[in-house]
């Protein structure tokens, strides 16, 4: 009887050591005996001169840009013990992300490597023991690689707010930031080298921050306050419309809130906003969760531009802005999770694209102020069920010597579901229109 074949010998892992600037004294043993075990050591010219003698692997440092090389750069050293080094906690913002994500690309093992982390506490952790701050309730915003303007989604007065920097410089421009937008009481705290032997703190107000640049290795701590004066901006959707730049092409305040509503946005989905005008709803649906995604479609270049200026100036700096007409601009998005058209209903086919694009349990909401474009939604609404609604808002004003109230133009509102294929559209709530409704201008209110 013949014996039974042996199972394929498991790959090498591919070790991921994270190191603080404490370097190789600061290593528990399992970290230090996979780089001496490694015959190649990846990692920043930094964290590779931390490292003894004794660590006699082939010394590599990354490139730059570093995310496209990862995959050559592994490919290369296939079949040799690799080790690559990692600042603090490897998936706290670090390479461990990136190669978690190349290897499942290249569906590892079979690719020839499995990933071992071993973790050394993060620049967070530090910051937060030094400072006295509970971790969890820390707000962490990261710089490296990033606009500046993402911090400006974490400013609240009270709030207290850890900054990765990006170097040495990161301490003037966020201080440049906050006085920009009305945080110059904030107290900053520049935390360098934590760990290390060359650790030190330096501390200021954004309003008068005049420390010349230290060391890059630093992580920024912010005692959020607001000036006196300074806008409110609420963590829900509904911000003031003041907060927008705009030229009357806006979904005003207490609409906008109904609308996100209905969008429902949720961790890492995708929206399509359609007729972005001052973009208000795809900032505001970033603004939701920091890893939901937007594009916004928008036809006229003016208004993409503003659009720019107004996710930078909210703190979503993140959100893609498209320069043309739909649908013919909807070619070649990534699958959305929700679609807002806000402007355009009436462009032949867009309807359609829209709801081709969604998959199941997809949202589409489609605001109007035209009767043209209601009489649209009332159809789409007697085929495909959902939730038709007209919303009107009053405002109060002067009359004379009284108070009276002032009616904003009111929006017929659209919004459904996208039910599995071949499903039956799901029955209306109650029963369609014999006719439209009537209303008055295009899409987005003046």
């Amino acid at each position: 009887m013949s014996p039974a074949p042996s199972a394929p010998a498991a790959p090498d892992p591919l070790s991921v050591v994270g190191i603080g600037a404490d370097g190789w004294d600061g290593l528990p043993a399992a970290s230090r005996q996979a780089l001496c075990a490694a015959e190649v050591l990846i990692g920043g010219a930094r964290q590779l001169a931390l490292l003894p003698a004794e660590c006699a692997g082939e010394r590599v440092p990354w490139p730059s840009p570093l995310r496209p090389a990862v995959p050559g750069l592994l490919a290369s050293y296939a079949g040799r013990r690799i080790c690559v080094l990692a600042s603090g906690d490897p998936m706290f913002y670090g390479i461990g992300r990136t190669l978690t994500e190349v290897l499942a690309e290249q569906a590892a093992p079979a690719a020839g490597h499995r990933l071992r982390i071993l973790p050394h506490p993060s620049a967070v952790s530090y910051a937060c023991a030094r400072l006295g701050w509970p971790v969890e309730d820390t707000e962490v915003v990261t710089l490296v690689g990033r606009p500046a303007e993402n911090l400006v989604r974490a400013l609240y007065d009270g709030r207290r707010v850890l900054v990765l920097s990006a170097g040495a410089h990161t301490p003037a421009e966020v201080a440049a930031l906050l006085r920009i937008h009305g945080f110059g009481p904030t107290r900053m705290r520049v935390l360098e080298q934590l760990g290390g032997a060359r650790e030190r703190t330096a501390e200021g107000v954004a309003a008068d921050w005049d420390l010349p640049p230290g060391d890059a290795l630093n992580v920024l701590a912010l005692d959020c306050v607001r000036a006196p004066g300074t806008p409110h901006l609420s963590t829900v959707p509904g911000l003031p419309d003041a907060a927008y730049e705009h030229d009357g092409q806006l979904t005003k305040r207490h609409v906008r809130a109904a609308t996100l509503a209905a969008l429902a946005p949720a961790p890492g989905e995708l929206l399509w906003d359609i007729g972005g005008g001052s973009g208000s709803i795809a900032v505001e649906w970033l603004r939701a969760h920091r890893s939901c995604r937007a594009v916004s479609v928008e036809r006229d270049p003016v208004r993409a531009e503003r659009i720019g200026r107004n996710a930078r100036a909210l703190g979503v700096p993140g959100l893609r802005v498209v320069t043309g007409s739909a649908p013919a601009a909807l070619e070649g998005l990534p699958v959305p999770d929700a679609v807002f058209i806000g402007g355009g209903l009436t462009a032949p086919g867009l309807l359609d694209a829209c709801w081709a694009a969604l998959p199941a349990g997809g949202r589409l909401v489609a605001n109007t102020v035209t009767l043209e474009s209601e009489a649209l939604l009332a159809d789409w609404y007697r085929r495909h069920g959902g939730e038709l609604v007209r919303l009107a808002v009053s405002h109060a004003v002067p009359v004379g010597g009284f108070t009276g109230w002032r009616q904003a133009m009111p929006v017929t509102q659209w919004s459904a579901v996208k039910p599995p294929s071949g499903s039956p559209a799901a029955s209306p709530s109650a029963t369609p229109p014999a006719s439209p409704i009537p209303s008055s201008q295009e899409n987005r209110q003046p």
